[in-house]
């Protein structure tokens, strides 16, 4: 029987809290790794789960990703995931699959270090010179990614009208796991989620939004999801399991953003923590 399990990374934001790294997660079927976004913190984080008994999550099987959007909360760990790997024994280049624009930022990484690759592969340093770099896909919705242990769909979600974002569905022999990405909340999500056996979204703190500037505010309720809206939707989606992430608290505890969401919705709540398996 398959194995698949959500593995979190980093359950932050573009706020330098120490205690959570950027976005970044893994969904785990069997012995394969699939992330989804890179932000700061992601290799050594992985690196972390594999000392935790997730040996999928060896660093140099780090060779698949999927990007939601091009925020730099989200993407500052790229450079990190394309070489360390690399360095640590990766047999492959990285294949990356993300939203238009993905490619030009991979490109402009890959010039970045020229330097390094070429002071690398000079003929000192035993390296396998045919797994440098990454390749990358750029992709709309839809299906997007299938092999023999799961199969990937992306779906455009809201957060900014400048470019497309993206949220995934990764669909296993045994389970049904979705990512929400970063995302104002969306109608047309609401039956393609029904019934998942996971549902990671992000949210931040009704609450605390209270407290936030008029400018803030206006951009939160924009681009992201709130306590209140989250029970709404999870109470219409009926997950098996809802696991925060993302988490914008604006001095709110976890345990608090939790109580909010259970206002309005009575299903299990997991607030997310960096290393979390679910």
């Amino acid at each position: 029987m398959p194995d698949t399990k959500l593995v979190l990374l980093g359950t932050g934001t573009p706020n330098a809290d120490p205690d959570r790294m950027g976005p970044a997660l893994a969904v785990v079927v069997d012995d394969r790794p699939y992330l989804v976004d890179f932000g700061p913190g992601v290799v050594r984080r992985a690196a972390a789960a594999e000392q935790q008994g997730i040996d999928a999550l060896a660093v140099q099987n780090l060779d698949i990703a999927f990007l939601t959007h091009l925020h730099s909360d989200h993407t500052t760990g790229f450079p990190d995931l394309i070489f360390t790997p690399w360095v640590l024994g990766r047999t492959r280049p990285l294949e990356v699959y993300g939203p238009p624009g993905s490619e030009a930022m991979t490109q402009h990484i890959l010039e970045a270090y020229q330097m390094d690759r070429g002071a690398r592969v000079c003929g000192f340093e035993p390296i396998n010179a045919e797994a440098y770099g990454a390749v990358c896909h750029e992709i709309g919705p839809g299906k997007v990614y299938e092999d023999e242990r799961v199969k990937v769909e992306a779906f455009s979600v809201e957060h900014g009208e400048s470019w497309l974002a993206l949220g995934y569905q990764f669909t296993s022999a045994d389970r049904r796991i979705v990512v929400s990405g970063d995302t104002a909340p969306k109608e047309s999500l609401i039956d393609q989620w029904r019934g998942c056996d996971i549902l990671v979204h992000e949210v931040y703190s009704h609450r605390a939004f209270q407290k936030r500037s008029p400018k803030w505010q206006h951009y939160h309720s924009h681009m992201h999801t709130s306590t209140r809206e989250l029970a709404e939707i999870a109470r219409r989606v009926q997950p098996g399991k809802l696991v925060l992430t993302h988490l914008l608290l604006w001095g709110a505890t976890e345990e608090e953003l939790v109580a909010e969401i259970r206002e309005g919705y009575s299903g299990e709540v997991i607030c997310g923590q960096d290393l979390g398996v679910y």
